[in-house]
């Protein structure tokens, strides 16, 4: 089930410093990943440095995909993920999966997972479920996620499962971080 397209303004200052519309209209990077199909990345904007430098610099979402916010950055995306019946290929599809959001580092899947696609990435996101609904699968947890739900993902190790039959969009803010030293030597043990 195709989504309706997301529509983008930016703004941005003319030479006098006087406020004006830089960007109107649909997404220039909206990608299908070709791993899962129905996996649809909406890639919105991105920023590079905190603070970001406020400026009129290019659109910076026509670069190659990351699954990750950028180092010392931050990204808006919206992602449509199709239902779990679209997994069918195991391990194998999910580790294409991740090379091709350039994102293989982020795989954790083990025997005992309880989802293909258990990941983690050094990094708070912001998740919030704008159509359908979707599980947030932890180590030894799940949730129900429906449209409002929000998650605040504190780099934990994690899969989004949707048994619904019907796609779920979300909207990710993705904010680089770096673990609080004693939370990076549990994980080195795991």
């Amino acid at each position: 089930m195709l989504l309706p397209a997301i529509h983008r303004v930016v703004t941005a200052h003319d030479a006098d410093g006087k406020s004006v519309i830089a960007l109107n209209g649909p997404l220039p990077t909206v990608v299908e990943v070709s791993a899962l199909p129905g996996m649809i990345f909406h890639e919105v904007w991105e920023t590079s440095a905190t603070p970001v430098l406020v400026d009129n610099a290019p659109d910076p979402t026509t670069q190659p995909m990351l699954h990750r916010a950028p180092t010392n950055g931050t990204r808006i995306r919206f992602v449509d993920l199709p239902p779990d019946e679209e997994l069918t290929g195991g391990t194998a599809q999910m580790k294409e999966l991740f090379d091709e959001l350039n994102g293989a580092e982020a795989m954790t899947v083990r025997a005992d997972s309880p989802h293909l696609m258990m990941h983690r990435s050094e990094a708070v996101d912001y998740g919030i479920v704008i159509e359908g609904e979707i599980f947030l699968m932890l180590d030894d947890s799940e949730v129900l996620l429906k449209p409002g739900s929000v998650v605040v993902q504190r780099g934990t190790n994690h899969a989004w499962a949707n048994r619904s039959g019907k796609t779920c969009r979300m909207v990710f803010i993705q904010i680089d971080g770096a673990y609080d030293p004693a939370i990076a030597a549990a994980l080195a043990g795991r």
